[in-house]
């Protein structure tokens, strides 16, 4: 008879009555992770003292932040399987770090951030709550200013009492029948031709800081009519090496004509120099190359892992693409201008869903003969004005200059956070135009691709107000003050599966509800689950 050597039997502890065990996913970088420390603290000690007025306590089942998968799965191992579980996420995390603990976890789940600008707390809790959704774990999910309002304690109670928290998300309805149109004819023949002739995007290295939700697998994308072409970061590196300084210097000349100005400084460590943005620039060229190489329909760069530590940020280069107007590539041998006039969709932080997204919806608005500009937002934060709710919508670096007003006369080139971009490199930032807008998410749930499609106004505020919002969140990044139509900021959370969305302009509102249709025919012709949130006319 044989003998092995057997592993122990795995055991676990068991739940202590009236406790909630709590976990904190942090970033993979300690720089970011020391500064969001005391607000990180701040919060799970009033969530602490709400749950105590309810008779229970709180068992922090690490120290500091969870800060690798690695670390994730050592400190499930000290959780009781079946013990309620707090989520507390006041600052931006990475979801991988703690996606395996939650996948096997039996007990019941709650997130819980800190409505706030300052630190992207609820950017987190919606990527962690986008990774449960996409793997079919049951959650529950709350947020607050201060943890003292009735309607957070409600909420807790509701937790502690029935292991769920209850939401109104009856502005969601599912895609009616559609009504022949030449709207729908339109979404449905553009469907027909993205199946028939398929579309490549390019993703530069997936799963950009832990976003599980961001990665959709081909057995989704393919049916589509979409594949990927799976690229290296190494490969965009070694491509900006062989750009030349003098094409790099005819782009900022190019942009600097157009009226975009710069915030130079002397100290790289901490201000914006041009030597970064000389390589930015070469990134936006070599990216067009690569594109050019593989006959790329959108490309998506990650840049967080890997790049941040080689060369400045890539947002400059992902706003430039998402432009139609912006300074011209020509292919290696000078032949030909690379999409010449019109954008190379980019999906920044190589965010999947919005690959899908930036790819239908440039050709939908490039049919309809509209702007066909578009970008990814950060769901950031939001605060009343006036009596309405007015969300602060904001991408981590650059929007296509067009989504100004006066297009690249008021973007203005700010440094990077040194916390989070050690190398600097330059935002292109500014106040988004006001407007009529379509937002929309594609995500993962139940194994197949849904999405939902909305309506929105992009609002002017006083210069103060749009200060003051800056400040309070990231001053370097440039916003959209959005309001959307009958949704509220509840029921907004409640639902959304991303810690992204999507939005494109459009001149009027006729003209935004019959682009909402044509991407709603599309969609829906795909495959995909489409719903519609808030008011809208279709």
């Amino acid at each position: 008879m044989s003998t092995y050597t057997l592993p122990a039997a795995p055991t676990r502890p068991a739940a202590e009555p009236n406790t909630a065990y709590l976990v904190a996913s942090g970033d993979l970088r300690p720089a970011a992770n020391e500064a969001g420390w005391p607000t990180q603290v701040a919060m799970e000690a009033a969530v602490t003292a709400a749950l105590a007025e309810l008779g229970w306590s709180v068992r922090r089942a690490h120290d500091g932040f969870i800060s690798s998968q690695r670390m994730g799965l050592e400190v499930f191992k000290t959780i009781p399987p079946d013990a309620p579980l707090i989520v507390a996420e006041a600052v931006w995390q990475y979801s991988h770090h703690i996606l395996a603990g939650l996948r096997t976890h039996r007990g019941p789940i709650l997130t819980v951030a800190n409505f706030a600008g300052d630190w992207p707390g609820l950017v987190g809790l919606l990527g962690v709550n986008a990774g449960m959704a996409k793997m079919g774990v049951p959650y529950s999910t709350l947020w607050s200013v201060d943890f003292t309002d009735d309607w957070f304690k409600a909420g807790l109670r509701s937790w502690v009492t029935t292991g769920s928290v209850p939401h109104d998300t009856s502005h969601v309805r599912d895609l009616p029948s559609l009504v022949p149109s030449a709207e729908v004819d339109l979404g449905r023949a553009l469907a027909a031709q993205l199946l028939a002739d398929k579309a490549i995007i390019g993703v530069f290295d997936e799963g950009c800081m832990g976003m599980y939700n961001a990665i959709i697998d081909d057995e989704l994308l393919n049916p589509i009519g979409i594949y990927k072409e799976r690229l290296s970061q190494s490969a965009l590196w070694a491509e900006m090496q062989r750009v030349p300084d003098a094409e790099a210097s005819a782009a900022f000349d190019w942009l600097t004509a157009a009226g975009m100005t710069f915030r130079f400084g002397a100290d790289a460590a901490t201000e914006l120099t041009r030597e970064q943005v000389q390589w930015q620039l070469k990134m936006y060229i070599a990216a067009l190359r690569i594109a050019d190489d593989f006959g790329l329909d959108a490309a998506g760069i990650q840049y967080q892992q890997g790049l941040k530590d080689l060369c400045p940020a890539s947002d400059l280069a992902e706003g430039l693409l998402n432009n139609a107007d912006r300074p011209p590539v020509t292919s290696r041998d000078g032949a030909r201008v690379l999409w010449d006039g019109v954008p190379l969709p980019h999906f920044n932080e190589a965010d999947e869903g919005v690959a899908v997204d930036a790819l239908v919806t440039n050709r939908i608005w490039t049919a309809m003969g509209l702007d066909p500009a578009t970008t990814l937002h950060d769901v950031r934060w939001g605060e009343d004005f006036d009596g309405t709710f007015v969300w602060v919508w904001e991408i981590s670096g650059s929007v296509p200059a067009s989504h100004f007003a006066t297009g690249y006369a008021e973007a203005e080139g700010w440094r990077q956070d040194p916390v989070y971009f050690p190398l600097g490199g330059s935002t292109i930032k500014g106040i988004c135009k006001p407007g009529e807008v379509v937002w929309s998410r594609v995500f993962v749930q139940g194994g197949k691709l849904h999405a939902d499609l909305g309506r929105a106004s992009a609002v002017s505020l006083p210069a103060d107000e749009s200060q003051r919002r800056s400040k309070a969140t990231t001053p370097a990044w440039p916003i959209m003050h959005a309001v959307l139509h009958g949704v509220t900021r509840d029921q907004f959370m409640a639902r959304h599966k991303a810690n992204h969305l999507n939005v494109a302009y459009a001149p009027d509102a006729a003209v935004a509800d019959k682009a909402l249709l044509v991407k709603a025919a599309l969609l829906a012709e795909l495959g995909v689950e489409v719903h519609l949130c808030g008011n809208v006319s279709i």
